[in-house]
Parts: C-alpha cells; structure tokens; sequence
C-alpha cells in the first residue's frame, strides 16, 4: 500500500488524491435566489444525504478563487432555502454548462437552457429537466476557515417524477432515475450498473 500524509502535500494535490478515492459522489444541481430575484443554479459533488427523522442534506461550498463567496452561498445567506435537482443522465450536459464562472447576478438558467417550476415549500424553483428534486431550509452552516463551509440543509419536501415512482409502496425506479456520479477528473459514472446485495442477519440462537 502506497501512503500519503496530508500535511506534506499541497491543497490541490490532497484534493487530487481525496476526489479520487471517494467515489462515486453523488452531484446536486442546487437552485437559490439572490436578493435581487435572480436565479442560480450550481452543481456540487461535495454532497450527499446524511440523516433522517428529519431528513437532512448537506453541501460542501468553496468560495471563488478570488476569495469572494459563490452565488449558492452568499444567496442561502440571505433566503435560508434551496432546491436540490437530483442530475440524471440525459441532464449532465446542461448541469456541466452551469459550472460556468458566472459573475454575481448572471443566471445559468438560461445558459444552460433549463426551465423551471414553483417550488411548493421553498422560494427557490426546482429545474423541470431533473428527475427528482429536494425542497431544503438551511439547519446549519459550519465555517471552515475563510474559503469553505458547510450548509445542512433539512429537507421538506421531496418531488419525484410521476413515471418514477409507486407512491403506494413510496418505490423509486432506480433504473429509470439514472443517477449520475462524480468520480476523480472529468470523470462521470451512470448508477444503470448495478447489483443487489442482501443486508447479512445473525441467525437466531447464536
């Protein structure tokens, strides 16, 4: 086994070395709103589900190379609310073109050629295009030093795309989400491969 200690690394070569190891990551296309009513919408692979009772989310934001917060950032400050767009295959095109750099008050939106829809618990839109989309309020947001933070985000409410979902038995077609994920570089997987594997039990009596 080949080891790295962190400390003798630069930033860039741990983050090298840690967004290529821990995959696949999930990817949220995150829609917010400005103060001035403009709609952003950012991908992040730094992101994943963490609890439930209540359901909880969280992202991991870095500020811009210049230092100054992103859009994601700066506008959950100021409206407490977002919309995670759960990125299925045929929507990874469109959420790449919305990594863009835009300057505050640009919209990917319409870059991106997205469309969007009321949200029904949050200011923030949902994108039509995504599969499945998570209504959050902000819970917490953990500073880390003066370039990263993490937002916590509770989930209130969670749309699915009606052909994807038996609402009787709350099942989701797996297949026909088609999750995408981030792996290390410029490199993506599709969750259409995959295998089941049964949670083990101790038998009874042992």
């Amino acid at each position: 086994m080949k080891d790295f200690l962190l400390a003798d690394l630069s930033p860039t070569d741990a983050y090298k070395l840690l967004r290529s190891v821990v995959t696949p990551r999930p990817v949220a296309l995150v829609t917010t709103v400005s103060a001035d009513g403009v709609v952003n919408a950012a991908p992040f692979s730094f992101f994943n589900a963490i609890a439930y009772d209540p359901c909880m989310v969280v992202l991991g934001v870095e500020a811009r190379p210049d230092g100054r917060p992103k859009d994601t950032s700066a506008n959950i400050r100021d409206l407490p609310e977002f919309v995670v767009n759960i990125v299925d295959h045929a929507l990874a095109e469109r959420m790449n073109l919305c990594s863009l750099p835009l300057e505050p008050g640009e919209s990917e939106i319409a870059l991106a050629g997205l469309d969007t829809a009321p949200s029904a618990s949050v200011r923030p839109p949902r994108i039509v295009q995504a599969p499945a989309a998570l209504e959050c309020k902000r819970h917490t947001t953990l500073q880390l030093g003066n370039r990263r933070e993490i937002i916590v985000g509770e989930v209130l409410r969670i749309v699915v795309r009606p052909d994807l979902v038996d609402a009787d038995r709350l099942r989701i077609d797996q297949a026909g989400l088609d999750t995408i994920g981030r792996l290390g570089g410029d490199l993506y997987t599709t969750s259409r491969d995959t295998f089941e594997m049964p949670r083990p039990e101790r038998e009874r009596g042992r």
